[in-house]
């Protein structure tokens, strides 16, 4: 058993010496995802796809809280639509993959397949909206986007991937502006309520923006090795792709005029996330509230009279409320242990002769291996507080981790410093210039401007990077 155990182990590289090498070994060994015969395109295997449908459910919910309804785009945009927004198609242009035949004819234009979806909504939009009466409107939608990377790794860059985009048109800049920063919000309370992950938010330099938007508001998770993710984009579009769509309304004065446009989005990006930010030497830990099996029974000397009846009896029960899995396979206890352990699964129920005779079962936390006797009569409010208890652990672990590898530079040498030395985030002051970005992305191997907190410290009088006076505060750091 012992011999069993450690080679499941084993099997999984040590972070600290390869978190690249681990970051592969546990998405393998926990059958997230296989490699498919498309370069950069990935499989979503059921225990990785039962992550993100927990993820799609719970964040759907939040956006229909706020009024959003669902829609579908399809998947072509005629290469004449999306020439429409030229600073949009300049920004996608390397990245788009084009469909030139079909069946055995040649197209007489050309088909973009969709790398994000604001001209067909915006297409839409111009044929549905005519008065002030119509808007606003509040569209989302679920589906996958097709980006051709060079350099691709599953969840965090592929070439397809799965995402929501939501698209939404306003009467006024005002309305548009607080839509764009409410779905934000969204995004953060998901992150910290359901991910038990902190983040930095904020806005994004002109340089770092998207395409064609007048704002972009970001959310900047950490993960354990300093590196940052971009977790998820809420973009303030103005009147810019309306004019450009021929977008109108009567408003309410009578008048002919364009409506403000957002777009916001997360993706398959974010089990990336989870796996980077929580897992461990031992595979991954997942938050209670996207586990796809939260509660792990095994029971032990499973072959002793009512040791297996007991476990199933407590597994229909349990069923109820959480989502649980009864292990009854013929291997060792230790064994599966192990397997449970290295998917991630935030508690272990283990049931055995003693335990029935005692009327409980010992609960085992995934965060910090704690042990829990337990009362079969408060089973459940047992397993709710333990569950919390799990989630409230790893937000901390996280939280610390963010406040420790976040640094302060003053001067040029103190930045390069640091980003040569920990990483992690690093607060600068900044002149505004899109040059010193430049010099500091290529003098540091990568550093970028990660966004402009909402509450900024002030640091320093003049600019990190080029000595003139600041006008922001920054967050720098390397990113996936």
């Amino acid at each position: 058993m012992a011999e069993q155990q450690k080679k499941m182990v084993e099997a999984i590289t040590a972070m600290d010496e390869d978190f690249a090498k681990w970051y592969t070994d546990v998405i393998k060994k926990a059958e997230l995802t296989d490699y498919s015969s498309v370069k950069g395109c990935m499989v979503i295997r059921p225990y990785g796809y039962a992550i993100w449908e927990n993820i799609q459910q719970d964040l759907d919910r939040r956006f229909k809280k706020t009024g959003h309804e669902n829609v579908y785009m399809p998947m072509f945009i005629p290469e004449s639509l999306l020439q429409k927004e030229k600073d949009h198609v300049a920004g996608f242009a390397p990245e788009v993959a084009w469909v030139t035949q079909g069946g055995s004819e040649t197209l007489t234009e050309r088909l973009c397949v969709r790398p994000t979806s604001e001209t067909l909504f915006c297409e839409h939009y111009a044929k549905i909206i005519n008065s002030y009466r119509d808007l606003p409107k509040l569209y989302n939608q679920w589906c996958s986007v097709v980006r051709w990377e060079k350099t691709t790794r599953p969840f965090l860059r592929s070439s397809e991937f799965l995402w929501q985009e939501g698209h939404t048109m306003h009467e006024t800049a005002e309305e548009a502006r607080e839509e764009t920063l409410r779905m934000l919000k969204v995004y953060e309370d998901f992150y910290r309520e359901t991910l038990a992950i902190p983040a930095v938010t904020g806005r994004k330099t002109e340089k770092e923006k998207f395409a064609g938007a007048m704002e972009t508001y970001t959310i900047e998770p950490m993960m354990h090795n300093g590196v940052a993710l971009q977790g998820g984009t809420s973009h303030y579009f103005g009147d810019g792709f309306a004019r450009s769509f021929d977008i109108t309304f009567t408003g309410r004065d009578n008048t002919l005029q364009y409506p403000h446009q957002t777009s916001w989005g997360v993706s398959t990006r974010m089990i990336g996330a989870l796996i980077m930010v929580h897992g461990d030497d031992n595979g991954l830990v997942l938050p209670p509230k996207v586990a796809p099996i939260q509660v792990a029974i095994i029971p032990i000397a499973q072959h002793k009279e009512g040791v297996l009846e007991k476990a199933r009896e407590i597994a229909d029960r349990l069923s109820e409320t959480f989502r649980v899995k009864l292990d009854a396979s013929d291997q060792s206890a230790g064994w599966k242990f192990s397997e449970y352990e290295m998917k991630g699964v935030p508690l272990r129920l283990e049931i055995g002769p003693k335990d029935i005779e005692k009327n409980q079962c010992v609960l085992v936390r995934r965060d910090n291996r704690e042990k829990l006797f337990v009362s079969l009569h408060e089973l459940e409010a047992e397993i709710a507080r333990a569950l919390a208890l799990v989630h409230d652990g790893l937000y901390e672990r996280a939280l610390a981790n963010l406040q420790a590898k976040t640094y302060v530079a003053r001067t040029y040498d103190e930045f390069l410093d640091i980003a040569a030395n920990r990483p992690g985030f690093i607060k600068a002051m900044w002149c505004g210039d899109s040059a010193c970005e430049d010099k500091i992305k290529d003098e540091t191997g990568g550093v970028k401007s990660r966004c402009i907190p909402f509450v900024e410290e002030h640091l320093s009088d003049v600019c990190v990077c080029c000595g003139k006076p600041a006008k922001h505060q920054v967050y720098w750091g390397k990113q996936y």
